[in-house]
C-alpha cells in the first residue's frame, strides 16, 4: 500500500501524468484490484493516446477477463499508435500479443 498512497500523492501534484498513472495501475494489478487498473489504463489511453505501454497492459489485462475480442481491439489501437510514433519494440510486442489471441 505504501508504494500506492506514494504514487497518489505523486499524482495529486501531477494529476495528467501517463508515468505515474501506469505504475499506479500496475501497483493495483500486484494487489488484484484489475477494476482499478483497467481504469486507469483507460484513462491514460483517453488523454494520452501514444502511451504505448499501457495498450498491451490493458490487453492482457483484459485477457485474463476473458474479454478477448476487446484486448484484441486494443491492441489493434496500440500497434497503430506504435507504427505512429516509430516505436518497434512497442509495435512488435502488441502484434505478439495479438496474433497469440487471433491464430
Amino acid at each position: 500500500m505504501e508504494r500506492i498512497d506514494k504514487l497518489r500523492e505523486f499524482l495529486q501534484k501531477n494529476p495528467n501524468d501517463s508515468f505515474l498513472k501506469h505504475a499506479l495501475a500496475l501497483e493495483h494489478i500486484k494487489m488484484g484490484d484489475d477494476a482499478t487498473a483497467r481504469q486507469l489504463f483507460e484513462e491514460i489511453l483517453t488523454l494520452d493516446t501514444f502511451y504505448t505501454g499501457s495498450y498491451y497492459q490493458l490487453g492482457k489485462l483484459l485477457e485474463r477477463a476473458g474479454e478477448t475480442t476487446l484486448a484484441m481491439e486494443w491492441y489493434e489501437k496500440g500497434m497503430a499508435a506504435a507504427k505512429a510514433t516509430g516505436d518497434n519494440h512497442a509495435y512488435n510486442e502488441l502484434q505478439s500479443a495479438y496474433e497469440d489471441l487471433a491464430y
